[in-house]
């Protein structure tokens, strides 16, 4: 857990609006559209999010698709670090490594660059949502296969009532799991 405030943490999730039922029937959906509109509190955010990288020692911020792009460019900005995007299968040109990942109804693939990613980075990773963890445990491997060291992992918002940290642990091996708010 992050040193993050509870006026931090009130802040942000301030900020979170609740969508019911979408984007199907029976879903909440935590919409953070509100926070990224409103320059105190994405500020906040991207200085706290900053502040783990620099504490990991990180020198490559990854970021996964699509929202963790939104936090995770920032954040490397702000901590002048490196920023590599996870991206759906397909979406990059070039050379990529790929790696597959169940879904709770069917698979999903995620890929990076190639080249991007060496031996001598450490690699915190940002997202918006933990929830069920596949795509969050598959980006560890996919970082670890391109030969860096993950040195933890950060969201914005977990989901307490989904199995993601349970997912995510064995994969974390030992790096820690940053939630600056649980729901």
């Amino acid at each position: 857990m992050t040193s993050t405030t509870e006026g931090t943490r009130e802040l942000l999730l301030s900020r979170i609006r609740d969508v019911q039922d979408y984007p199907k029937p029976g879903v909440l959906f935590k919409d953070i559209t509100p926070l990224l509109a409103d320059p105190v509190a994405f500020s906040v955010l991207t200085d706290t999010l900053a502040e783990l990288c620099v504490r990991h020692g990180a020198t490559k911020v990854v970021g996964l698709e699509a929202r963790g792009f939104i936090l995770a460019a920032p954040v490397a900005v702000r901590a002048g670090l490196g920023f590599v995007p996870v991206r759906k299968a397909g979406k990059l040109p070039g050379a990529t490594l790929s790696q597959a990942y169940e879904l709770e109804y069917g698979t999903a693939e995620i890929e990076i660059h190639a080249e991007d990613l060496s031996a001598d980075d450490r690699i915190m990773v940002i997202d918006d949502v933990l929830a069920t963890g596949g795509t969050a445990e598959a980006s560890l491997e996919l970082i670890r296969r391109a030969g860096a060291e993950v040195v933890g992992v950060a969201v914005l918002m977990e989901l307490g009532f989904l199995p993601g940290r349970a997912r995510l642990e064995q994969g974390l091996r030992g790096a820690p799991l940053e939630v600056l708010i649980t729901v």
